[in-house]
């Protein structure tokens, strides 16, 4: 925020530039930046809440044993409640995928970090993974059966040309879609904060609405947060049902 030409000037954007950790020269393919290093804070926090904070596989558990368990619970009965129990071999990336973006997302909101799941070049990197693993495994497990996802049997036979047009189209706009919605939903709140806490700052002890304000958006980004990691991960699930049992 700073003052031009005697108005208010608030920049919201500007968290999310990516910046080098160390000086500040250019932005190389080797060069540790802030998103890099956010990333690996995601990792780390995933690594220490499932391997350090399970080490004791206690049968009363520790609280990071009990988050730890509640959250695989969850994502176990996910994955076959949406793809079925063909799918359980694969919860372990499904696993992962939600734990990183729940863990990234909520190490965003803590001041002065660096959201890495607002950049669409980070998640169009784990839609596209997800895309592509589908995909391989939908041709892998069904050999040419699997374009049978594109051929709506029980519509009338006219319009099956037509369908198969249409769904042709929406499966490739699907990494679009998968990416796009993490991150504009995590951009948007983020700059919302921002212009509110940049008016909260200008107007001093009269900002109190702003400052409400702030606190309201913030309980609301943690549930977003929350909300976005489930639904990145509930499409997986349901883009793996379409890889292993592709028939209408």
């Amino acid at each position: 925020m700073d003052d031009y030409e005697g108005g208010l000037s608030i920049h919201p954007m500007d968290q999310f530039i990516v910046s080098p950790v160390f000086g500040d020269g250019p932005v190389g393919m080797f060069t540790v930046t802030n998103a890099t290093l956010w990333m690996a804070l995601a990792v780390l926090s995933v690594i220490l809440l499932m391997v350090v904070g399970t080490r004791g596989r206690a049968v009363i558990p520790s609280r990071s044993q009990s988050i730890a368990e509640l959250a695989y619970g969850f994502v176990r009965n996910m994955v076959e409640d949406v793809a079925g129990k063909d799918a359980l071999p694969y919860f372990p990336y499904i696993f992962t995928l939600f734990l990183y973006i729940l863990f990234a997302n909520f190490l965003g909101l803590i001041p002065g970090s660096f959201t890495t799941t607002s950049h669409i070049a980070v998640t169009a990197i784990l839609a596209g993974a997800v895309f592509l693993t589908v995909t391989i495994l939908g041709f892998v497990k069904n050999g040419a059966g699997f374009l049978s996802l594109f051929w709506v049997s029980s519509a009338p036979l006219a319009l099956r040309p037509i369908l198969a047009v249409i769904e042709l189209i929406s499966y490739f706009v699907r990494p679009v879609s998968h990416s796009i919605r993490l991150a504009g939903n995590v951009m948007a709140g983020h700059a919302v904060l921002k212009v509110f806490a940049g008016f909260a700052g200008a107007l001093g002890l009269a900002g109190i609405a702003p400052i409400i304000g702030v606190v309201a958006i913030y309980g609301l980004e943690v549930l977003v947060s929350a909300i976005q990691a489930y639904v990145f991960t509930i499409l997986t699930c349901v883009y793996l049902k379409d890889a292993l049992h592709p028939h209408h």
